[in-house]
């Protein structure tokens, strides 16, 4: 007891030593991590905004070259035609027309009357093969860009850009109402310009913030300022509490010292592991329906961790660690295995069922994922082309080349790969032309303000476009109104899962639900999927 004694005490000093460095280092280290984090934050949106260029540029090209080479490049009725089907290949161009040499439009699709003005400048013999310009219409702070074709006879082909093709706002909230953004062409033509903020002129002694983008395939440069305060509010409550953290600093080292005194320092990873050995991750499904018909299309599983004494816990208060310590692969395995025992005979019966399992980023850096897949599912009655793997947006994949031959082999044996939370992470468009995606999710995020904000049913509209050119399927998450439903009806979107249908459900819950729906009724069915049948029932 003395020499415990004793070692409590030196502990004690040394924890009010430490306490003093924290308080003096925690506002340095706070601002630092604050324009460190703010500026990283800056340059994804100038890569969000020279990405959605390059795209809306790329397709205006493609198109216009396609139309040259296919010899439509006059107004006659059958190259109109040919127009009105290279807009419906390329969602961003809202125009496409023949001008002369004088740079006046002749004609175009769709119709527009012509004043006369030219609309590029006049054709010069050293003028280049491709041409990117500007109209004077802008639509909140776009402009509408215009990109030209030579063919040859002295006229140009040329597609008009929409403005909707870059008018976008990514970024964290605390940034959105401080940064300045300006997408320029190579020659200083603005072609965006978003957000109050300016140069720091009359702001003394403020320090700025400035991230530059240049794209790689075209003359254009996106620049992102905002003043180095704008970062504080990332973590200004964090400043608040420094003071105290510094005095609870001491406490929990002593507190944290006594506590391993008596406890080994694994007994917490240890009781995660015996949770894992014990089975108590286990799968909840929600129903995916169809919003056309009202039937059942499969779900997806969602892990809960279920304790011994009955309380079931969600992910967001175990995933974080599961993830950086590498036991969700384990947990992923054993959510796989249980969704063969507990649904394979309801899967069985109906073939045209999809059962969408959640990855994260690690599962994609090597090929382990893929034998778990053929190990568990391949003798069961779970067909592969019923298994749909979905990988998030949110998290970047750190080796995109593996992750797509990793996508490559689940797609040679059936299986699909969907992209979740589609248009609020890092990915983007570059992960549905890389990672050969099958299905796009619509986040949750978009949904909520859907038939309320214009730029959300412009986003979906886009993404349901963008989807059958690409011959993919679509899914909307989080649907909790009939408004919504009917919204997404008119959207062309037929697959929707969310809280009016049915929340996650456990195993049984789910197949009772299943079995109703398709007309039967299982044996036990209670309350819960009574009421998930019955909001279902209202969408068919």
């Amino acid at each position: 007891m003395p020499h415990r004694y004793t070692r409590f005490l030196k502990t004690l000093v040394i924890a009010l030593g430490l306490a003093i460095a924290p308080l003096i280092a925690a506002n340095y280290i706070l601002n630092n991590y604050a324009v460190t984090q703010a500026e990283t934050e800056m340059k994804a949106v100038a890569e969000r905004y020279v990405l959605r260029a390059e795209k809306a540029i790329g397709d205006a090209v493609q198109v216009l070259q396609g139309l040259h080479q296919n010899g439509f490049v006059t107004c006659s009725a059958s190259d109109r035609a040919a127009f009105h089907a290279g807009l419906i290949a390329a969602p961003f161009v809202q125009m496409i027309g023949v001008v002369n040499s004088s740079g006046v439009l002749m004609c175009n699709v769709p119709d527009e009357a012509s004043s006369g003005e030219p609309v590029l400048p006049v054709l010069q013999s050293e003028s280049p093969l491709v041409g990117i310009g500007m109209r004077d219409r802008a639509y909140e702070g776009t402009r509408v860009a215009l990109v030209s074709w030579r063919i040859g006879n002295g006229s140009r082909l040329l597609a008009e850009i929409s403005p909707v093709a870059i008018s976008i706002d990514p970024g964290p909230e605390y940034l959105r109402a401080h940064r300045h953004v300006e997408l320029r062409l190579g020659d200083g033509v603005v072609w965006l310009r978003s957000g109050e903020y300016g140069r720091l002129d009359s702001r003394s002694g403020e320090r700025e913030l400035v991230v530059e983008v240049a794209s790689t395939k075209y003359p254009m440069l996106a620049t992102v300022t905002a003043p180095a305060s704008a970062a504080d509010n990332l973590v200004r409550d964090l400043k608040v509490v420094s003071a105290i953290a510094a005095v609870g600093f001491a406490i929990l080292f002593v507190a944290v010292s006594v506590w391993f005194s008596w406890r080994p320092e694994s007994e917490a990873e240890d009781e995660f592991v015996q949770s894992i050995r014990r089975g108590e991750f286990v799968p909840y499904y929600q129903p995916v329906m169809d919003i056309e018909t009202g039937r059942l299309r499969g779900c997806e599983v969602l892990m809960r961790w279920a304790r011994p004494d009955g309380s079931v816990i969600s992910p967001g208060a175990f995933m974080t660690f599961a993830e950086t310590s590498g036991h969700i692969f384990e947990m992923t395995r054993q959510i796989m295995r249980k969704t063969r025992d507990e649904v394979g005979d309801l899967y069985f019966q109906n073939p045209e069922f999809k059962l969408s399992i959640n990855l994260f980023a690690g599962h994609f850096e090597d090929r382990k994922i893929v034998e778990d897949i053929i190990e568990i599912y391949g003798d069961s009655k779970i067909a592969f082309q019923q298994i749909v793997m979905e990988v998030t947006e949110r998290q970047p994949l750190s080796d995109m080349d593996t992750a797509r031959k990793i996508i490559a082999e689940m797609q040679a044996v059936g299986v699909r790969v969907a992209l979740d939370d589609v248009g609020t992470g890092h990915g983007g468009f570059a992960y549905l032309q890389k990672l050969g995606i099958d299905i796009i999710k619509i986040d949750k995020m978009f949904i909520d303000s859907l038939g309320t904000d214009d730029n959300s049913t412009t986003i979906v509209d886009t993404m349901v476009e963008l989807a059958d050119n690409l011959g993919m399927g679509i899914i909307a998450e989080g649907v909790e109104t009939m408004e919504q439903i009917e919204r997404l009806r008119e959207l062309g979107v037929s697959a929707a899962q969310g809280y009016i249908f049915a929340p996650p459900l456990p195993a049984k819950l789910f197949i009772d639900l299943a079995t109703a729906l398709s007309g039967g009724k299982a044996a036990g069915e209670d309350d819960e999927s009574a009421e998930a049948v019955g909001a279902v029932a209202k969408v068919a």
